[in-house]
């Protein structure tokens, strides 16, 4: 079992920086590929970016491409989500994943999933 707690999220103005983090309980964080995904009220949870287990391998959603950075630090049992460049489209809950099993896109790949951080970005 892991449980999953982000934070960093809140008011920013477009052009502006998030820095969103999501630390896990448990002494296995090495062991779990993590994801991003977003939802916006009234829209299906859509992906953002992936990381894997040491934090080489990483997959972005065409959308946030070369504005978003996720990393991780194993060693503090947290996933890091940098967003530079936000635009107002970037308005949403911003939920952090983790998976057992291979790199996904789908919210069905994931097994534990936070609570969610809202980041609300105006023009």
């Amino acid at each position: 079992q892991v449980q999953l707690v982000e934070s960093g999220g809140g008011l920013v103005q477009a052009g502006g920086s998030l820095r969103l983090s999501c630390v896990a309980s448990g002494r296995t964080f090495s062991s779990y590929i993590m994801g991003w995904f977003r939802q916006a009220p009234g829209k299906e949870r859509d992906f953002v970016a992936a990381i894997g287990r040491i934090g080489i391998n990483t997959y972005y959603a065409d959308s946030v491409e070369g504005r978003f950075t996720v990393s991780r630090d194993n060693a503090k049992n947290t996933v890091y989500l940098q967003m530079n460049s936000l635009k107002p489209e970037d308005t949403a809950g911003y939920y952090c994943a983790a998976t057992s099993r291979t790199m996904s896109t789908m919210t069905g790949g994931y097994d534990y999933w936070g609570q969610g951080t809202q980041v609300t970005v105006s023009s």
